[in-house]
Parts: C-alpha cells; structure tokens; sequence
C-alpha cells in the first residue's frame, strides 16, 4: 500500500478457497472475474446472494466459462479460460433504480408505472412502501405505485445484504419518511458513515437524529427548498426526490455523484411531471 492505494501484480493468479467475512457485492465480483483465468478451480464461501452477482454469473457462462452456485453462499469457478466466446448478453433492469422512482411516486402522492422491471428483486421495498400507505400493484415485469397524500411512518428499517431492504435505498427512504407521519428508525447495518445525506435535509426542514448506524426521523408537515450538495450517489438521489415535494425552489450541486447511478433522472422525472431542469452539466 502506497500513499492510501493497493497495488497489486502477478505474473499469475491460481484458483483457491475464499471466505469472505461480509458478503460483499463487489468482492464477490471481481473474485468471480480474477477467478476465470486463475489456474484451477476457486471457490468463494459467504457469497454475495444479489441478483447482479447471478446475472454476471450468466454472463460468464455465456462466455463459455464453467462456473455455478450464484445466489447461494458458495460459488465455484473452474478457471484456465484462455479462449472465450463473443455474445450479446442483456442485463437485469437496476432495482435501486426501480425503487428509486418508486419512491418519487410515494413521496409527491403521485401514480407511476415501471415498465421492464423484475418485481422480485424489489421485494423488500414493495413491502416497505405499501406500509407506508402506498397502493403497489405487480403484473409481471410492471409495477405502479400510487403515493398517499401523506405516508405512514415505519417503526424500524434494516439495511441487509439480499434480499433485505438494500442499503442502496436506504437515503431514498430516510427522504420519504421524513414527511411521514410519526417517527421512523433505519438502522444502517452495511456500511458506516452512509448518512451525508441527512445534514442537507435538514437544512430543508427536516427532522432527523443520528445515533452511529441508527436514524430516528420524526416527520414533518413540509420541507423547504434550498441550495444543498450531493455528496454521494444515493444521497443524491434522495436529496432530488425531497427536492421534489420541498416548498420553493431547491437547487442541488455535485450531479457528477448522481450521474454515475442514473441516466438522465432530470428527464424522466420532468417526463412524468415533475417541475425539474438540469442547469449545471459536472
């Protein structure tokens, strides 16, 4: 390690038994992608069980690659790809994008449908948001979400590793719940430091308290419009969709963090009515 930087070589990887002591998504994906040229087989113990590993996991083996057990705790990969096959794989919709929109519905009270997504992924937050008091409707790869004129609050949230209610929406949510009626506790189990976003709602009205990994959020009538920052990807998108039903005008820096989850949110979200307009391009 140099200066805060890993630096890695080899002149060659061989295959080997991996225990994770978290299952991490993205460990689990590049032991997967190091392992298909390592020699011999690797096996990784305490997997990533998320949908996104299963979809790399046929990626591979579209590729020609002998691999098996993706969404369970153990996968094997045979390595010694040295030839592998071109093919037009297509992959899975995003769920944190899905829920991200669907949150957009619950929180203005509004009516939207998803189109191509896969309800199953999303299971923990359609059963999040209908206790929040909105009306979910699934049909195979549809999903239409009518928000309340004012959501419910929820006694307790946990972020879990799939299929718990992901960390990924865990901002989203602090943003929905902090108009809800009554108090809501998430307790972020994943990751430390994942509440950047709370600072900037509370310069817009909000009512939040950090105690280490837990949020207490007593909801307000309204929240106001003001000039705040994204400081990561999904803190920004929650600071767009409280930015939405906030009184006045609300103007948010540091897109380049939004950008990197979503394509062109302004637009869609302006596509479905929302009074939304990019005016910094990072």
């Amino acid at each position: 390690m140099q200066k805060g930087f890993v630096y890695c070589e080899a002149e060659r990887l061989k295959g080997c038994d991996i225990h994770l002591d978290y299952p991490s998504v993205g460990a689990t994906e590049n032991i997967m992608l190091a392992a298909v040229f390592a020699e011999g087989e690797t096996c990784i113990r305490n997997a990533a069980k998320e949908p996104e590993i299963i979809d790399l996991q046929n990626f591979l083996i579209g590729l020609g690659v002998n691999i098996w057990g993706a969404g369970t705790s153990i996968i094997r990969i045979s390595g010694n790809n040295t030839k592998l096959r071109s093919i037009v794989h297509n992959v899975i919709p995003d769920r944190i994008v899905a829920g991200t929109y669907m949150v957009a519905s619950a929180i203005t009270g509004g009516d939207i449908l998803l189109k191509n997504v896969v309800p199953e992924h999303i299971s923990s937050m359609i059963s999040n948001l209908r206790d929040c008091g909105c009306s979910v409707n699934v049909k195979r790869n549809l999903i239409r979400v009518s928000g309340p004129a004012r959501p419910r609050s929820i006694d307790i949230i946990r972020t879990l590793p799939y299929p718990g209610f992901p960390t990924d929406m865990q901002a989203q949510m602090v943003s929905l719940l902090s108009i809800a009626r009554g108090e809501s506790i998430i307790v972020e189990t994943v990751f430390e430091n994942r509440y950047k976003h709370v600072e900037e709602l509370i310069r817009m009205g909000a009512n939040i308290k950090i105690e280490g990994r837990i949020a207490v959020i007593k909801g307000v009538k309204r929240l106001v419009g003001a000039n705040i920052t994204s400081k990561d990807l999904r803190g920004g998108a929650a600071l767009v969709l409280a930015g939405l039903i906030a009184e006045g005008e609300t103007r948010i820096d540091g897109l380049k963090h939004i950008d990197r989850g979503y394509e062109d949110i302004e637009g869609k979200l302006r596509g479905v009515g929302a009074s939304i307009v990019r005016i910094d391009d990072e």
